[in-house]
């Protein structure tokens, strides 16, 4: 189901980041690739052995906010996660179209609102090496309530840091358990961003409005 969106009816525009307006492949070759290989060499192991035991330890924390916690993994694999992220820093890219779309937002005059599961670490990162942070009127880490985009609550305590209407509200995410949890609060526009990255499949988007280049829902 292609996203149709009626501008005039959008006040509010809730926008993921790392896979939506950020390609995945960085996050992806650093936890699947980069990690398991520091792994291997810090515990005597063999890559496969590292990327086993790493893959386990991501999959368990699914859906937590630890899956995205820098402290959290630094910790418990005892690797310095935020500086090795920091020495792929020029891996970082923005998707095509979405500096073009950001603009054409804030010419809109809507309120643009960063929500992402990523730590405040990465986010530093990320806003240090593009050009997205300009556009935003808020940049919220769900690290700053404790809880992911998977837990509805978060919707509400969004409202506590700039107040939205719902009904009159976009949510552009690649993660459907976040596009859920907002359609269940009630925010009226939740569509899936389904180009991730070039090097990795689309998202399949269950049903949700989508789209895959920003062109298809540019406002004019």
């Amino acid at each position: 189901m292609n996203a149709n969106l009626n501008w005039s009816q959008i006040d509010t525009v809730l926008l993921d980041m790392d896979g939506t307006l950020l390609d995945l492949h960085f996050d992806w070759h650093f936890w699947m690739e980069v990690i398991p290989q520091a792994y291997a060499a810090k515990n005597n192991l063999t890559l496969e052995e590292a990327k086993n035991i790493i893959y386990e330890k991501i999959h368990s924390q699914t859906g937590t906010l630890n899956w995205y916690c820098l402290d959290y993994w630094t910790e418990t694999l005892e690797l310095p996660i935020a500086e090795l992220k920091r020495e792929l820093k020029h891996q970082i890219q923005v998707h095509p179209e979405v500096m073009e779309f950001l603009a054409k937002l804030k010419v809109l005059n809507k309120n643009i609102i960063m929500v992402t599961n990523a730590h405040r670490d990465s986010l530093a990162l990320k806003l240090e090496m593009t050009e997205i942070g300009n556009y935003f009127d808020h940049l919220i880490s769900s690290h700053d309530f404790g809880i992911p985009k998977e837990k509805i609550e978060i919707w509400s305590e969004i409202q506590n840091i700039t107040p939205y209407d719902p009904k009159r509200t976009l949510l552009i995410d690649d993660n459907l358990h976040a596009l859920q949890t907002a359609k269940d609060y009630g925010i009226a526009y939740p569509v899936c961003a389904t180009f991730v990255s070039s090097k990795l499949d689309k998202i399949d988007p269950k049903g949700f409005a989508s789209f895959e280049r920003y062109s298809e829902i540019m406002p004019n």
